[in-house]
């Protein structure tokens, strides 16, 4: 009987390691509008091992939820700087914000101001 509680003991250890297997992490991500949005999450899904992205246009927080088996927040961040936004780590490469839309070019103090709204404070670069 001893032997048998030791046994159950053991799996249900091994079960509630195999489930933690999930992060969350939160960072920041530069970008202006909906169709950076739709860009930076779409981005990040594509990546292995993410399971959720949800990124704010007004607090530039972007939310994932990711396999820690499968990917990291660097590999994440280099996605997400190959489409064209910057985090506080990576930068994305001039050709690859050259591609963003118009009306997207965060770097822009005009189009950071046609984005905001009216007593809002200019989103940090």
């Amino acid at each position: 009987m001893k032997k048998i509680m030791i046994l159950a003991l053991m799996l249900i250890g091994t079960t509630t390691f195999a489930q933690n297997k999930n992060q969350k992490a939160s960072i920041e991500v530069d970008g202006v509008c909906m169709m950076c949005k739709n860009r930076i999450e779409k981005a990040c899904l594509t990546s292995k091992g993410v399971k959720s992205a949800d990124w704010n246009v007004k607090t530039h927080e972007l939310k994932l939820i990711y396999d820690a088996r499968k990917t990291d927040l660097k590999t994440i961040q280099q996605t997400i700087a190959d489409v064209g936004h910057d985090t506080k780590e990576i930068k994305a490469s001039d050709e690859a914000y050259a591609k963003v839309h118009a009306c997207c070019k965060y770097r822009d103090d005009d189009v950071i101001d046609d984005h905001k709204e009216d007593g809002e404070e200019k989103p940090k670069n």
